[in-house]
């Protein structure tokens, strides 16, 4: 997988974890509004995370505008809900030497400075 920083535009957080990250020129960007993410991409992360649910963005409006808080979902529902809307995938999302780092916790944050440092 190449080197890949995958934000939402309008989201003030991938805004300003982009800046603080500094990131070298070999990485590109992705906005997912208008370049939504693909299948090959999700099936990375999930071999990364362990599950399609660690990748699911709970704070997301559709989630409960959808009623979703109220469903169990399955592993296959959501990869079907990533795949579907933008909002769903949590972000920002940096793809850096095979490895990805996934969130906006200063943990995630502070682990992808090292990498790229």
């Amino acid at each position: 997988m190449k080197n890949l920083f995958i934000y939402l535009d309008s989201c003030n957080t991938c805004q300003r974890i982009k800046d603080e990250l500094d990131l070298p020129g070999d990485v590109a960007l992705q906005n997912t509004k208008e370049q939504p993410i693909t299948v090959e991409q999700i099936e990375f992360l999930k071999e990364q995370t362990g599950s399609y649910e660690s990748l699911f963005n709970r704070r997301a409006q559709l989630y409960r505008g959808r009623g979703l808080h109220e469903k169990e979902l399955s592993d296959a529902n959501y990869k079907e809900l990533l795949l579907d809307h933008y909002t769903f995938i949590k972000r920002p999302i940096l793809i850096y030497k095979g490895e990805a780092f996934i969130g906006n916790s200063k943990k995630v944050v502070a682990d992808a400075k090292v990498a790229i440092s």
